[in-house]
């Protein structure tokens, strides 16, 4: 049974962080440097008390108020997080009690980040394919604001908070295709928190500085930005060979390439080294940053809402990062690309 997408939303806290705010916290870099270095204008926060659980619940939400009969469709729920309220029990389990979903619901965690949608896609279109769903929602939350340092003026200025709701169907906008994978756990380092989990699980409380002046805590978040870099410029373009390959693709038959929001000097030069046209190549952060496993859904809504996809056919979804984990999906447009209501 084929699956597709039928309808998404997303969700981002009230609290905004801009670069005016930062260059105040760090006056020796000033807006335009910040705009300049990552083509983020501001990114949104979660409050003290806002959780990735909360705001899966309410990407949720407005998916339900805007698309209706569609709460009461859902047999299954994944949710994509690295920010869980819980060691346990699994967020998703609660939120088919927060949400109102019968208790035959199906629901699980999955610890992904910056690939994470392309990922949960695929989970879901296993589980209609297989027959063990009709209609899954596929949330992604994260709160990696929570996990940085104060004085980490590099991730601050990257990484905002924000969730997404999607359904996926047995009919909708836009059939799921086929995919590719990759993964190096051998990097797992470059971009980790290591305190807090069953390994480290007391807090290091030391703080060191590289000679650029970054901050390494094993406590927060920390990201080696030039490997991670590299990493992406090495693992993509073969990663896109692959899906192409397999659907009988070739780049020039892909209408838009819709890839994780990491930041716009990256996001440019692969596109350059990619050779995509800026026409083909959407991007969506100015506003929003890195919100992680959610910058792919975020910007698919806004493609959807501003007419990019109109009369578009095939869509290349990418999403790279954390882990290190890589991760493809070829979605096909059908007529005239818009949400069901």
């Amino acid at each position: 049974m084929k699956a597709y997408i039928k309808a998404a939303e997303y969700y981002l806290p009230e609290n905004i962080l801009s670069n005016a705010e930062l260059s105040r916290r760090f006056p020796e870099w000033s807006e335009a440097q910040i705009f300049a270095k990552v083509g983020i204008r501001e990114r949104h926060i979660a409050a003290a008390g806002e959780t990735a659980l909360d705001m899966a619940q309410k990407a949720a939400e407005k998916l339900f108020a805007k698309h209706a009969g569609i709460k009461e469709s859902i047999d299954f729920i994944l949710l994509c997080t690295q920010s869980p309220d819980y060691k346990l029990p699994t967020s998703a389990c609660i939120l088919q009690d927060r949400l109102g979903l019968p208790q035959q619901t199906g629901a699980l965690d999955f610890s992904l980040g910056c690939s994470g949608y392309e990922y949960g896609l695929a989970l879901a279109k296993g589980l209609i394919a297989g027959g063990m769903a009709a209609h899954v929602l596929l949330l992604t939350a994260e709160t990696y604001s929570k996990y940085i340092h104060p004085e980490d003026k590099g991730n601050l200025s990257i990484f905002g908070d924000g969730a997404s709701a999607t359904l996926v169907s047995t009919e909708g906008f836009a059939e799921i295709g086929d995919f590719a994978f990759g993964t190096d756990g051998s990097s797992y380092k470059e971009l980790i928190v290591q305190t807090g989990g069953a390994r480290y699980p007391a807090a290091d409380g030391s703080i060191t500085q590289d000679e650029s002046g970054h901050l390494h805590s094993a406590d927060h978040l920390y990201m080696n930005g030039a490997n991670i870099f590299s990493f992406t410029l090495k693992q993509v373009p073969p990663m896109l060979d692959a899906l192409l390959g397999k659907a009988g693709l070739t780049m020039e038959s892909v209408d838009v390439f819709l890839f994780h929001q990491a930041n716009a000097y990256m996001l440019e030069f692969l596109r350059k080294k990619l050779k995509i046209s800026k026409e083909k190549f959407y991007c969506c952060l100015e506003n929003v940053g890195n919100t992680v496993s959610s910058t792919v859904p975020i910007a698919l809504c806004h493609a959807l809402q501003d007419g990019t996809l109109q009369d578009k056919k095939h869509v290349v979804l990418a999403g790279f990062g954390v882990g290190l984990s890589w991760s493809g999906c070829l979605l096909t447009m059908n007529g005239s690309s818009t949400q069901e209501s």
